[in-house]
């Protein structure tokens, strides 16, 4: 690649990167998983990618007033962002928001499960790991906490948890909770509880995993 010139690629699952002078710009949606302060005006961010997986990535200034970024980068909001690869690690560039999920919740079940789901990604992912699958189970609970009978939540919840489990290697599939972990979406529409087989497998899904 000549340094002189941007290269652009498109990867495999929308994960567009543009190269100059050494450093990598990734374009890529996004959920803001949680922030902190710098001791100057910027803030860093925990954001779980859809390529990328876990990363902590920094904004300029994003503690000013003025501050578009300040906005748009609020906890448990979905957006589309820039993030170019230096020495120091992550930076945002531009941030395009898409949603708020707890900010559109409509009861306080629903922003329960917004705010279980972003501990339970916290909790189970780190590094930068690509996990495509719960980045589509994760956007998809999230989006059902707003319309979903609030009975339901309950049940999603747990069967997100199983299945975020499953996906990370730690739960195996077993004949007692296949329908749980299919992959035609029915799992969100799910009313029953699921069977003590799946509780003990998310027991021991956790015990694995050592968290």
């Amino acid at each position: 690649v000549n340094p002189r010139h941007n290269h652009v690629r498109d990867c495999a699952g929308g994960f567009a990167y543009n190269t100059y002078m050494a450093y990598q710009t990734y374009t890529t949606e996004a959920l803001v998983c949680g922030s902190y302060d710098r001791l100057t005006a910027d803030r860093t961010y925990l954001l779980f990618t859809e390529t990328a997986g876990m990363v902590f990535a920094t904004a300029r200034s994003a503690r000013e007033e003025r501050s578009k970024q300040r906005f748009a980068l609020q906890d448990f909001a979905h957006v589309r962002v820039s993030l170019v690869k230096g020495k120091s690690g992550w930076r945002i560039g531009s941030v395009e928001p898409l949603i708020n999920y707890y900010s559109s919740a409509p009861s306080r079940a629903a922003r329960g499960t917004v705010v279980s789901t972003v501990q339970l990604l916290r909790r189970l992912l780190v590094g930068e790991d690509a996990h495509p699958e719960i980045f589509a189970d994760t956007k998809a609970i999230l989006a059902a906490s707003s319309s979903a009978d609030e009975a339901t939540l309950p049940v999603s919840l747990e069967t997100y948890t199983l299945r975020t489990l499953a996906h990370l290697g730690y739960v195996p599939h077993d004949a007692a909770y296949t329908d749980a972990l299919a992959t035609d979406g029915a799992w969100l529409t799910r009313r029953e509880p699921l069977p003590a087989a799946a509780a003990q497998a998310i027991k021991a899904g956790f015990n694995a995993s050592h968290l």
